[in-house]
């Protein structure tokens, strides 16, 4: 009713793309979908509710603030898994809930064990392993130490998962990293398993290793893009098609975004359009302004080189995109008034405009140019 723009979620697309990670797993492997960064811009709460309708029980979130979202604007909660960062205030109300809890050093691991002696409740941790992105997770010296902890504290724990993080299975450069990554992991789940201690998932796959590394081990993925219906990136579309020409895709885009003209003008020939001089017309032109801006997560860099889709027909962005504005050049497009309907991500007869697009023109990745969208977007499931 008041909002400047809208933001669909297509429930058929999400099941599309659900179908195509799950034709793509190993048999007995159980697919944890990563909601983080606010679903990757769909929006947390109305994404996790139309997954669950679809079948998906079990969600990994970066941080604590996430999974407070999440169990707070769910009718039924999944099982959830912090991936990230907990700070120590919120592990008492992680630990209640039996929220999944990532653990990376022994300082955390005390906290947890303490916590969960005094509320008399075992907490479920997954265990990291630094095999090398060389960010966070336990050193193969620590190994030693951290399964005699374990051993020892096994009434405070459940040891429910080990993983571990690829550093950048999207390209074929990193090829020789990962799958030192993936034997490492592998002799250090050994090691685990030797010492008396299975965890319940083993998990390192991302969604480019769904598809580049099909035999990573583990009976977890960790699919996050993906789900939304974008690929990684271009290489890992092509390697898992094999072809570089016309290649195709399963995926489905589940989001659309729209938002309504708020004026029409006429500029006169010899006019600069906004502000300062990044636009000149060069001819009596017409356009539109339209009441979306970076500040609703449309990058300024898309400025003079984007553009919307209005009755069909692209309007290059003209002029420099403001803070809850930018306008739209028109020429040429019959019946553009007050309130026409404009898509700034998605289709409208026959025509589309990709996130694809804005991350080719504007050099921001699908994962920063989505999640920079507002969560004050309101988020819309659909058919």
């Amino acid at each position: 009713m008041f909002e400047t723009s809208t933001i669909e979620l297509s429930k058929k697309a999400l099941k599309n793309n659900l179908n195509f990670i799950r034709k793509n797993l190993s048999p007995g492997q159980r697919f944890c979908s990563v909601v983080k960064g606010n679903a990757y811009g769909h929006g947390t709460s109305e994404y996790v509710q139309m997954a669950m309708n679809a079948g998906v029980d079990y969600f990994a979130v970066h941080a604590a603030d996430e999974a407070y979202q999440l169990v707070s604007g769910t009718s039924k909660k999944p099982d959830l898994f912090i991936i990230g960062s907990i700070e120590n205030a919120a592990l008492e109300w992680a630990i209640k809930e039996d929220i999944e809890l990532a653990v990376f050093d022994f300082q955390r691991l005390e906290k947890i064990k303490e916590l969960a002696r005094k509320l008399n409740k075992k907490a479920r941790i997954h265990i990291e392993i630094e095999t090398g992105m060389q960010r966070t997770g336990f050193t193969v010296t620590q190994i030693p130490s951290l399964l005699n902890w374990l051993n020892v504290h096994k009434g405070s724990v459940l040891f429910h998962g080990l993983f571990t993080h690829f550093a950048g299975a999207e390209s074929q450069a990193n090829h020789f990293r990962i799958s030192s990554q993936i034997q490492q992991f592998k002799l250090i789940h050994s090691s685990f398993e030797s010492n008396g201690l299975t965890p319940v998932y083993s998990h390192s796959a991302c969604s480019a290793a769904i598809f580049n590394y099909p035999d990573a081990p583990g009976n977890l993925v960790r699919a996050g893009i993906v789900q939304f219906g974008f690929w990684p990136n271009k290489e890992t579309q092509i390697r898992y098609y094999g072809d570089t020409e016309n290649t195709p895709d399963d995926l489905k885009r589940i989001i659309r975004w729209t938002t309504r003209v708020m004026a029409v003008q006429q500029v006169a020939k010899g006019q600069y359009i906004g502000y300062g001089t990044s636009y000149l017309a060069l001819k009596n032109m017409k356009i539109a302004i339209l009441p979306v801006g970076y500040a609703h997560g449309y990058s300024r860099n898309l400025s003079n080189i984007g553009s919307v889709l209005i009755h069909g027909k692209s309007a290059p962005i003209v002029g420099t995109i403001n803070m809850n504005s930018m306008t739209v050049d028109v020429n040429g497009i019959d019946g553009v008034e007050m309130g026409t309907n404009v898509v700034l991500i998605g289709k409208q007869k026959g025509k589309s405009i990709t996130v694809n697009s804005f991350s080719e023109q504007s050099n921001l990745l699908n994962y920063e140019m989505l999640t920079r969208l507002s969560p004050t977007i309101p988020r819309i499931i659909t058919q």
